[in-house]
């Protein structure tokens, strides 16, 4: 734990920049918080699991905890980062149905901030049920970084194309305007 007792849960999904992840990790831990990495199931097979978990000195957790085994340390802030069109969805509608859901379906709840930075393709954030998500999500007070100087969606086909731009730092400069 860093002196500071900030705690800081990455959710990350299967998108391209996840194999990245370890970036937004750095950036974090520099800034004083302990990282906490949580990756849907299907991240898993984007990020090296291994080189998170030395990085951060915790395992990364995908699922529940078993009877018995330690809990992770309760959460100050969170960033969902890359955000996927399904989780995106999923979380505003509160299904719940993955542990990193889970996590996410408790925070507003819970008064814990929560940041969102998609990566999603234009043709996936023109959908109606996708824009909602978006407009629900901001009701609550989560903060979706998803327009001009955030994340702008993609063409289709062309987020290989991205991955050296994604804004890991505006995630981390959202926290830092809230102030905590």
């Amino acid at each position: 734990m860093t002196s500071s007792g900030k705690v800081l849960y990455i959710i990350v999904c299967a998108a391209g920049p996840a194999a990245d992840v370890g970036r937004l990790v750095t950036l974090a831990q520099d800034d004083g918080w302990t990282v906490q990495l949580i990756a849907t199931p299907s991240a898993l097979n984007f990020i090296d699991v291994g080189q998170l978990e030395q990085q951060t000195g915790r395992p990364v957790r995908s699922h529940y905890r078993n009877p018995g085994e330690p809990r992770s340390p309760r959460a100050d802030a969170i960033i969902i980062a890359p955000a996927t069109y399904n989780t995106i969805n999923k979380f505003a509608q509160g299904i719940a149905d993955t542990y990193a859901l889970g996590i996410l379906s408790e925070a507003p709840g819970l008064g814990i901030p929560v940041v969102v930075l998609p990566f999603v393709n234009s043709a996936l954030a023109s959908r109606a049920p996708f824009r909602r998500s978006i407009e629900d999500l901001r009701a609550e007070g989560i903060r979706v970084l998803l327009g001009p100087d955030q994340f702008e969606p993609h063409a289709p086909s062309s987020g290989g194309d991205r991955m050296a731009s994604y804004p890991w730092k505006r995630a981390l400069a959202e926290l830092a305007e809230l102030a905590l």
